[in-house]
């Protein structure tokens, strides 16, 4: 029998009452391993409901009291990473090891949320007045939601958990449908660690589901990740109903490389963010953009010799580079911008299509309907072609040959997309005036996929992030949290009348 993927309420699995499910796929193998629940918005509202009553004492719980559940679960991940990332890569694609990763680079930011009782402190000034003392304090916003997209299905659901929980919140999680059994196993160690139910909730679901969190009126702030045009959607709903968001969308991440660079260090940097993960990382480096034609052709050259030692493979296989991205549609969407790459003239240098894994099975089971492509290699790419233009969001490298610095520094500077962005150099100062000038959030030097660590802010700019606090780091905190302000006075019981000027302070 297909297993069926529940929601999770109140610190136990909670079948739905709509009966509409989903396929949840094995892209290795293309067939349907099991089948996640869809929520209508009335489950919606109930499973809010729940949280919203979990919510009050889990706020009245004394900071380090929450933070020693968090450092509990944290170690309850840690212990069962292996069954977690093995269940990842059969639902998401992505290696085995890519995905200890994932979940580790989410853990991160819970180790991050375990200084709580430091961010969570408030500001106090004596005597402002005669008398007069003023003291503010930082509050949880009460029931918070997280909109979670496939190609992280642990890392990000932690990024946004953590912080939120660690503030006082019950946190609402709403992951992909494409790969839910993680965050489902994520939310049921955090009770085995200690939560209380109902402070960490998850149901799945499609549009009806993430419309009724966004038009519930308990639900105070919600975090997403995904494409532009949702994050864009998600933003301006979330502020004609009042509520906090940061959402963060596509990418369109480029790597320059100067003539002085070191041009091995380059391309081992450029295969691995390029090709990673089947491209299926809002960080992955898609445009190469060497200065000068004999860094571009000394560039190309390199990768032509590198990219068939590349394997594609089942996810579980421990030679494969990378697997197969997540679902049918993807692959088709992957191919037909390669096809209309190659048909608005830039040359395909290693055309990916078609290809399949490099093995015919893997432990038994055929991988002739995976979802796999091959890597692919663009030269000569111009800035109007829709493969330079669009997120592919699969293993297709562009390379965008240009002149000079300036020419070089344009493109990302003025691409509609600013997540992240790479320069590779050994000249101090042109890697400097590039950081210093990019609009772009994220920038690496010799660094190919800029990710901050844990306790620095993460997110993009123009069309990448809507909102203006980030996520993990110290804006998580500000975000999932606000200040109250209290001007207090004792005074002495000498009725001194009523003032009905505005009072100065003095």
């Amino acid at each position: 029998m297909t297993r069926t993927i529940t929601h999770f309420v109140d610190g136990a699995a909670r079948p739905g009452n709509g009966g509409r499910t989903a396929p949840v796929m094995n892209p290795s193998t293309g067939r349907e391993q099991a089948r996640v629940e869809l929520a209508s918005a009335a489950e919606v509202d109930e499973v809010i409901a729940n949280a919203e009553q979990a919510q009050v004492g889990w706020a009245k719980t004394n900071p380090q009291k929450r933070i020693r559940i968090i450092m509990k679960w944290i170690s309850l991940i840690n212990d069962n990473i292996d069954e977690l990332a093995r269940t990842l890569s059969l639902e998401h694609g992505k290696t085995f090891e890519d995905a200890k990763g994932d979940i580790a680079r989410g853990t991160d930011v819970l180790e991050f949320s375990v200084g709580a009782p430091h961010f969570l402190k408030g500001e106090f000034s004596n005597s402002v007045g005669t008398g007069i003392d003023v003291y503010s304090m930082r509050q949880p916003l009460g029931v918070v939601a997280g909109i979670t997209p496939f190609n992280f299905p642990a890392m990000i659901p932690l990024w946004k958990a953590g912080p939120a929980l660690a503030a006082g919140n019950a946190f609402v999680l709403k992951p992909s449908e494409r790969d839910p059994s993680v965050p489902v196993r994520l939310a049921e160690l955090f009770i085995e660690a200690g939560g209380p139910a109902g402070v960490f909730n998850v149901v799945h679901g499609d549009k009806e589901s993430v419309d009724a969190i966004l038009d519930s009126e308990v639900i105070q702030a919600v975090g997403f990740v995904g494409s532009t045009p949702i994050a864009k959607y998600i933003y301006e709903r979330c502020a004609a109903t009042g509520k906090r968001a940061q959402c963060f969308g596509g990418a369109k991440n480029h790597m320059i490389i100067l003539p002085d660079a070191d041009l091995d260090s380059a391309v081992d940097a450029l295969v691995g963010a390029a090709y990673g993960s089947a491209g299926e990382r809002c960080m992955a480096i898609s445009v190469a953009v060497p200065v000068g034609k004999e860094t571009a052709d000394a560039l190309r050259a390199k990768l032509e010799e590198r990219i068939p030692d590349l394997k594609v493979g089942h996810s579980l296989d421990p030679e494969a580079s990378y697997g197969p991205v997540v679902a049918k549609p993807a692959l088709d969407r992957i191919s037909q911008l390669i096809d209309e790459g190659e048909a608005a003239g830039a040359e395909l240098v290693v055309d990916g299509r078609g290809r399949g894994a490099n093995d015919a099975e893997f432990d038994g089971e055929s991988l002739a309907d995976g979802y796999f492509i091959q890597p692919t290699l663009f030269d000569n790419v111009t800035t109007d072609m829709s493969i330079y233009t669009e997120e592919i969001f699969g293993p297709v490298l562009c390379i965008v040959r240009a002149n000079d610095f300036e020419e070089a520094f344009r493109l990302p500077d003025e691409h509609v997309y600013g997540n992240g962005v790479a320069i590779f150099t050994r000249n101090g100062r042109a890697a400097r005036e590039f950081a210093d000038r990019i609009r772009v959030g994220m920038i690496g030097v010799n660094v190919p996929i800029p990710v901050p660590i844990a306790y620095h802010t993460f997110g993009g700019w123009k069309a990448s992030g809507f909102g203006d606090l980030n996520q993990h780091g110290p804006d998580s905190f500000r975000f999932y949290t606000r200040t109250k302000t209290v001007t207090q006075r004792w005074p002495d019981g000498v009725a001194t009348g009523a003032d009905f000027s505005m009072p100065i302070m003095d």
